[in-house]
């Protein structure tokens, strides 16, 4: 197909549309990626077959990242057709993982939660021992780690424990967080490894 972006009527019907390969011609400039997701959206209501040829096409030429970036443009237009509940959920997953396409987001977010934690632990009243005189010394840095970390275990979790209810609750969080972000992670590995 050759086409330009002054070409594209106002609403266009790509549901079914098939091509071997995409020629710009001239009047196309900047992210072409962005400028195709431009072009899918004039179809009218959402379509999911127009972002999934395009982005093979992508991934047939090589340009992976551009594939990507459809995609998940994809993801944001479909969760646009959701109740408000799955819109929620949606832009949950988008922001921290990009709905898998962004799995470093996740490394983001574990490293934000990793220094609000050793600050807020290490500045908070000391936490008690479990059993007194047993176990490790209170390390801020590797209790917060413990509590991210969703398998295996560094000894702290189970050695200490906090008597406020606003330390103890971040702790919770943390905890939930883990799970969540180390889920995504390994979703976003290997969705990136299954290209296809």
């Amino acid at each position: 197909m050759h086409d330009a972006e002054g070409s594209w009527p106002d609403v266009v019907r790509l549901e079914g549309f098939v091509y071997d390969s995409l020629q710009p011609a001239d009047g196309i400039h900047g992210n072409k990626a962005v400028l195709r997701v431009a072009w899918i959206r004039r179809e009218p209501g959402y379509a999911p077959q127009p972002y999934e040829q395009l982005a093979s096409w992508y991934r047939q030429v090589g340009h992976d990242d551009d594939a990507r970036r459809v995609l998940l443009a994809k993801q944001r237009h479909y969760r646009s057709t959701l109740r408000p509940a799955g819109r929620a959920w949606g832009h949950l997953l988008d922001g921290t993982v990009g709905y898998g396409y962004r799995p470093w987001l996740a490394g983001l977010w574990i490293l934000a939660l990793t220094i609000l934690g050793t600050t807020t632990f290490s500045t908070a009243s000391s936490p008690k021992p479990v059993q007194p005189g047993q176990g490790p010394p209170f390390n801020a840095f590797v209790y917060t780690l413990d509590l991210l970390i969703p398998i295996g275990g560094l000894g702290q979790r189970s050695a200490w424990y906090w008597t406020g209810s606003g330390v103890q609750s971040l702790a919770y969080v943390l905890i939930a967080s883990g799970w969540v972000l180390t889920t995504a992670v390994v979703a976003g590995v290997t969705r990136s490894l299954n290209k296809n």
